[in-house]
């Protein structure tokens, strides 16, 4: 078992700001990034994994943008899954998704690092908006017409 630290920052950040002033279409984070520390002035390598989908939160941040879409297998985050009583969210705050969060309603390997992605991105500015879905849905999801949406509380 390897330690799973949060992103703290993209070394990438400068090249990726830059394609991106180019009109550039840029895939990063994949898979998380690599783990690395700064010692004296170089970058290494450490033991450990960096969850996607904090990195791509993090990277959402340092861009500025205004909305990270979290592409899963699933058209909408559900609670009470795989239940009867199992409830598709559609519009939610980040106040009422962190509610589910204190009831467990997300799975641990699964869905809750997605949820918490997009709320530590959603919370971090009040214009900000997060959209979790699949890919099947992304075009209703960006209407406005499937998938979950965060805003702010």
């Amino acid at each position: 078992m390897v330690p799973s630290p949060k992103p703290l920052d993209i070394v990438e950040l400068d090249t990726i700001n830059s394609l991106f002033s180019e009109g550039k279409i840029v895939i990063a984070c994949g898979g998380g990034g690599i783990p690395v520390i700064k010692n004296e002035g170089r970058y290494e390598g450490v033991a450990a994994v960096i969850d996607k989908d904090f990195a791509s939160a993090r990277l959402a941040e340092l861009l500025n943008a205004d909305y990270l879409i979290i592409l899963t297998a699933v058209p909408n985050v559900f609670i009470n899954y795989g239940k009867e009583n199992q409830e598709a969210l559609q519009n939610v705050t980040v106040e009422k998704l962190s509610k589910y969060i204190a009831q467990n309603q997300f799975s641990k390997g699964s869905m809750l690092p997605k949820v918490e992605a997009i709320l530590k991105f959603v919370d971090s500015s009040k214009l900000r908006v997060g959209i979790i879905t699949s890919i099947d849905y992304l075009n209703e999801a960006l209407r406005g017409e499937e998938g979950t949406i965060v805003v702010g509380s």
